[in-house]
C-alpha cells in the first residue's frame, strides 16, 4: 500500500492532470476579471506551468510528450499530450492544457 506521503510526493498521471485542468480555469477565470498581469492571473499561469512540467518529467516519455502548436503565431508554443486518453472533470482528455 503507497503511503499518504507517497502520493504526495509522487502523484498519479491521472491527478496531476486533473489539477493542471483546474489550475487552467481558475488562470482563465483570473485573467478575464483581474486582466492578464494582475498577481493572481500570474500566480495561476505559473502554478500549471510547474504542474506540467511535473507532468512530463515524471511521465514522459512513455504516458505524456510534447507537441508543437504549428497554429500559434510569434514564438513556439508546445501542449503536453497524452499517450492514451483519462477521464477527468467528466470529459475524456488526450492534451493537457496547452501553455500560453
Amino acid at each position: 500500500m503507497i503511503s499518504e506521503t507517497a502520493k504526495l510526493l509522487h502523484p498519479s498521471v491521472e491527478k496531476l492532470v486533473n489539477e493542471i485542468v483546474v489550475v487552467n480555469h481558475a488562470w482563465k477565470v483570473a485573467r478575464e476579471l483581474f486582466g492578464e498581469d494582475s498577481p493572481l492571473s500570474i500566480s495561476s499561469r505559473d502554478l500549471k506551468t510547474c504542474l506540467q512540467v511535473r507532468l512530463l518529467r515524471s511521465y514522459a516519455p512513455e504516458q505524456v510528450y510534447l507537441i508543437e502548436d504549428k497554429d500559434a503565431e510569434g514564438e513556439p508554443l508546445y501542449s503536453l499530450r497524452l499517450r492514451e486518453p483519462i477521464l477527468t472533470s467528466c470529459i475524456w482528455k488526450y492534451e493537457c492544457q496547452n501553455h500560453n
